[in-house]
């Protein structure tokens, strides 16, 4: 999961996964770009967007507890093909197809 602690320590994260060999996956694209195997996670930018009208309905007045809870609908996969490549592995074809954006 996701925290402060990981995000922050990304990049020594990377590292030691790579070092080791270890097929890590995250749930932050900024962690694959910066040499993580795999990202799937929920759509932040998404996220986003739909708070705005949340916060549109309660300066309109709706009261918060009286507004329904949102799931995540929008979930975001970026393969590092590169990092794939380094500990020996052979991401599918039909996997780069689906991923929403590919590391070469």
């Amino acid at each position: 999961m996701t925290d402060i602690y990981t995000t922050t320590r990304r990049e020594p994260i990377n590292r030691l996964t790579a070092c080791y060999g270890v097929p890590a996956i995250n749930s932050t694209p900024t962690t694959t770009r910066d040499g993580g195997l795999l990202t799937y996670g929920v759509g932040t930018l998404d996220l986003f967007r739909r708070a705005a009208s949340y916060v549109d309905r309660v300066l309109k007045g709706a009261k918060p507890g009286d507004l329904p809870v949102q799931v995540p609908t929008k979930f975001v996969m970026v393969i590092n093909v590169k990092t794939a490549t380094a500990l020996g592995l052979t991401v599918p074809p039909t996997l780069l197809v689906r991923a929403d954006e590919v590391i070469e």
